[in-house]
């Protein structure tokens, strides 16, 4: 007999009420084992979130070297003594029963001195929040000074920073002093006992440049910073980071992805506090990629060293293969004092100096009478200047109601292109260039790429390139071209404007036999060089056109040209020299320029100097500024590679 035969013929209403009874029961069963079943991994990850914490910790970053191996960039330790919070909270209850002791007896002496009809209705109670940071707080003051009486600095932290670290990075180690130098590290680890003690040392990494400020712009420098929030696992676990080091300008920048470590991490789980319990997972960190490049640190040192402290840039690039073997800017900046982070007042001295800014990409400038090897080009394609072509330099050129001057006050005389190319005579180029006409010279200059940034490895190259025609001017400037700016063009001047590295990959052009040079920062092999691809075309001239052409450069730097100062014994130098007018610091005054390739017979090496004038009173030559400076870059260069330079080893 079952439940329904005892109450068979009874009110129905009483069997309905069962029913519903069973049915809530297996409807209960049933959801209970839904949530069990399907709704588990729901209810883990929930548990997990208010139980579970990640600590991130960066790997360090990859090393970067020069081209024969020399480290430029890697990483040296930072010390710093910290403290896990976890580790002190005996000591935190035990400091705040003191000052809750301390707080109540006067809160009570203070009760008992007011006067019984002042008095409120009830003792005054202890802010016991804030007596609880105050404890916290005076237990860190004690351990900054242990430390600080054994390192002798001065150091402190503020209640609120301690806040701060509590409320957002509570596993993570608070930084009690940071930077410590090699002699206070040693005088710590010798005097903090290593297991006694909750002060730890703490290391971490910091960019390390032994070259100190060689090379400073192509290498840039990394700034620590947290990853943003996008970054981070979204998992829903709270998960605190380290600082990264991420690459704010040069190399360090462009091959940020490249460089960076692997970065660790660790699971914890957590009590109701928050502080540690155990670790579940570890992911060690793993150091960056390392990168090799194509700088010779030799003629690095050689082209800074030959700038000294005038305002500038040097480039040097291997012709076949475009490496930059050297790219110096000045003024400049040593990157160890960024590292890790820039103090307000280095930042303010290289700011006011100039040095952010690198010379040779990130600022433009007219090239002066370097850009007459172009105008030579362009009047050998079009059949304006030929063999015979010469012109009669008396020392100005008329154009219209226009009077132009060459630098030579009583002029060259009758000159022909080589001759011209030689005395930097602005008369012969003047007349070819009127007789080309603006619209073959840009066209000209645009085959060679002189338009348009070079594409090397480093950020914020400068988009401010103009070969100028008649639509730009009419765009730009909402003026009419007239023969006084072809005249200027002509001559390197005038709306011309170049970055000294754009100048490089035209002369390393030139040395080739093509219109393009693509620069790189990185090393290649001599069978990878010797493949490269730089994208342009045959110069498009004659043998003979271009033995007029490299017979007037290699006049240049004879016994009377304009880079006299740049001959070097058994050398053959094919070079031209420059001198702009530019306004810079306020003022005008005068650019000088060099570039120039060697062997002639055998190119190697390409060179371009630019040296900014930074007083009116002084006036700057490219052959006597300039060029100095490049002759000592070529010095080095026969030194350290004798056999590509054509000396045999062992001779000089």
């Amino acid at each position: 007999m079952n439940i329904f035969d005892i109450h068979k013929g009874e009110n129905p209403r009483l069997l309905l009420f069962i029913w519903i009874v069973i049915a809530a029961t297996l409807a209960l069963i049933v959801g209970l084992g839904w949530q069990q079943l399907v709704s588990r991994a729901e209810y883990e990850a929930l548990e997990r979130r208010q139980t579970e914490r990640r600590v991130l910790k960066p790997g360090p970053r990859g090393n970067i070297y020069d081209r024969n191996g020399r480290l430029l960039v890697g990483n040296r330790p930072h010390y710093s003594a910290v403290v896990y919070l976890d580790d002190l909270r005996p000591e935190f209850r035990k400091e705040y029963s003191k000052i809750i002791r301390a707080e109540r007896d006067r809160l009570s002496q203070q009760y008992n001195n007011t006067p019984e009809q002042e008095r409120p209705l009830d003792l005054p109670l202890p802010n016991y929040n804030q007596l609880q940071w105050t404890a916290r707080h005076a237990v860190i003051l004690r351990y900054i000074e242990q430390i600080n009486a054994i390192t002798g600095r001065e150091d402190s932290l503020s209640e609120s920073h301690l806040i701060r670290h509590f409320n957002e990075q509570l596993l993570l180690p608070l930084p009690l002093v940071d930077d410590l130098s090699p002699n206070q590290y040693a005088r710590l680890v010798e005097q903090i006992h290593p297991v006694h003690s909750p002060i730890k040392i703490h290391t971490a990494f910091a960019r390390y440049y032994p070259y100190k400020s060689l090379a400073a712009h192509i290498l840039g420098y990394v700034q620590s910073k947290l990853p943003s929030s996008q970054e981070l696992p979204s998992d829903g676990i709270k998960t605190y980071t380290f600082k990264k080091q991420v690459g704010k300008t040069g190399l360090e920048r462009y091959f940020d992805s490249h460089l960076s470590g692997t970065t660790g991490s660790e699971i914890w789980r957590v009590d109701p506090l928050g502080f540690q319990d155990t670790r579940l997972k570890m992911l060690p960190p793993n150091q960056g990629n390392d990168l090799i490049t194509s700088i010779d640190i030799d003629l690095q040192a050689a082209a800074e060293t030959a700038l000294g402290e005038r305002t500038g840039a040097v480039i040097a690039l291997d012709i076949q293969t475009g490496e930059t073997l050297t790219i110096a800017s000045h003024p400049t900046y040593d990157q160890n004092k960024l590292s890790p982070f820039i103090p307000r007042r280095t930042f303010e001295a290289i700011n006011n100096s100039g040095a952010w800014l690198n010379r040779s990409l990130q600022l433009s400038y007219p090239p002066g009478s370097t850009f007459k090897l172009l105008t030579s080009i362009a009047g050998m394609r079009s059949g304006v200047i030929t063999k015979t072509t010469k012109h009669d330099c008396q020392g100005v050129y008329r154009v219209g109601d226009r009077v132009f001057r060459c630098h030579a006050r009583y002029g060259h005389g009758l000159v022909d292109q080589a001759a011209a190319i030689e005395g930097s005579c602005n008369v012969f180029y003047y007349a070819t260039g009127l007789k080309i006409g603006i619209d073959a010279i840009s066209a000209e200059a645009k085959r060679f790429g002189m338009h348009e940034k070079t594409g090397i490895e480093v950020p914020y190259e400068t988009s401010r390139i103009v070969v100028p025609t008649k639509s730009w001017k009419r765009e730009s400037i909402s003026a009419g071209w007239v023969p006084g700016d072809t005249a200027n063009t002509a001559i390197g001047q005038g709306y011309l404007l170049m970055t000294p590295l754009r100048m490089a990959t035209f002369i390393a052009s030139i040395a080739r036999g093509e219109t393009r040079t693509k620069p790189t920062l990185l090393a290649l092999s001599r069978e990878d060089g010797m493949q490269v691809n730089h994208e342009g075309e045959p110069i498009g001239l004659s043998i003979q056109q271009q033995r007029q052409l490299w017979e007037g450069m290699e006049k240049v730097v004879g016994d009377k040209g304009t880079g006299r100062l740049v001959q070097i014994d058994n050398l053959r130098i094919a070079g031209k020299t420059g001198t702009a007018d530019f306004r810079a610091h306020g003022k005008e005054v005068n650019l000088a320029w060099f570039i120039g390739f060697a062997p002639a017979e055998n190119p190697q090496i390409a060179v371009a100097v630019m040296v900014e004038g930074t007083e009116v009173s002084h006036s700057y030559h490219g052959g006597s500024t300039a060029g100095p400076i490049a002759k000592d870059i070529f010095l080095q260069f026969i030194e350290k590679y004798p056999e590509r330079a054509g000396f045999p080893i062992g001779k000089n």
